[in-house]
C-alpha cells in the first residue's frame, strides 16, 4: 500500500488540522510541560542557555551576568538536564520529519539582499524582545494566557501593535 494514499497520513500530514484540534494538542503540550518541569511551556530561555553554554565553551563566563546568577542551578546542569532544551529540540526534529512526511521540504535560496537585511534586524529585535518581555510568545502570550497572568494579556496588546507597525515599515521601506 502507497503511504501517500493512506487516509491517517492524508489526515494528519496533508490536510490542515481544524483549530480545536490544534488548541486541544497545544493545551495538552502546556499542560505536560507544567506537569513534567513545574514550569509553564517556555522556548526562548533554553536559546539564552545555549548561547551561555557556547560562551563558556569559548571561555566566557555568562555565570557572573546578573540574569544567570538566579538561574545558576539550570545553567550549571547542562543541555541534557533542561527538558525545555530537549522540547526545543524535539520541536525542530518534529517540524522536519512532518514537512518530510509531507513531502513539503525545500531549500529555497535568499530572494535578495534587500530581504536579508530587514529578517535579520527582525530577528534580532525579537530575540530581544523575548528575553524582556518575560518569552516569546508560547512562553509569554500563550502560557501567560493559559495562567491567567496580567502579562500574558499585556504582551498580546502589544504585539498586535507591534505587529501591525512592522508590517506597515516592512511593506513601505522593504516590499
Amino acid at each position: 500500500m502507497n503511504i501517500q494514499e493512506n487516509t491517517y497520513y492524508k489526515k494528519v500530514f496533508k490536510k490542515s488540522w481544524s483549530f480545536t484540534n490544534a488548541a486541544i494538542l497545544l493545551g495538552l503540550i502546556n499542560v505536560s510541560m507544567l506537569a513534567f518541569t513545574g514550569k509553564p511551556w517556555g522556548v526562548t530561555t533554553s536559546f539564552t542557555y545555549w548561547g551561555a553554554w557556547i560562551m563558556q565553551a569559548f571561555g566566557g563566563h555568562p555565570e557572573k551576568w546578573y540574569f544567570f546568577q538566579k538561574k545558576i542551578d539550570a545553567l550549571n546542569g547542562g543541555f541534557f538536564n533542561d527538558l525545555h532544551s530537549l522540547s526545543n529540540v524535539g520541536i525542530i526534529l518534529g517540524a522536519l520529519l512532518a514537512t518530510l512526511l509531507a513531502s513539503r521540504f525545500r531549500v529555497k535560496k535568499i530572494v535578495s539582499f534587500h530581504q536579508l537585511i530587514p529578517g535579520i534586524i527582525g530577528g534580532l529585535l525579537m530575540g530581544y524582545g523575548a528575553r524582556i518581555s518575560f518569552g516569546c510568545n508560547i512562553g509569554a502570550l500563550f502560557s501567560g494566557v493559559a495562567s491567567m497572568s496580567v502579562h500574558g494579556w499585556m504582551y498580546w496588546v502589544f504585539i498586535l501593535i507591534g505587529a501591525s507597525v512592522g508590517g506597515i515599515i516592512l511593506e513601505k521601506y522593504f516590499m
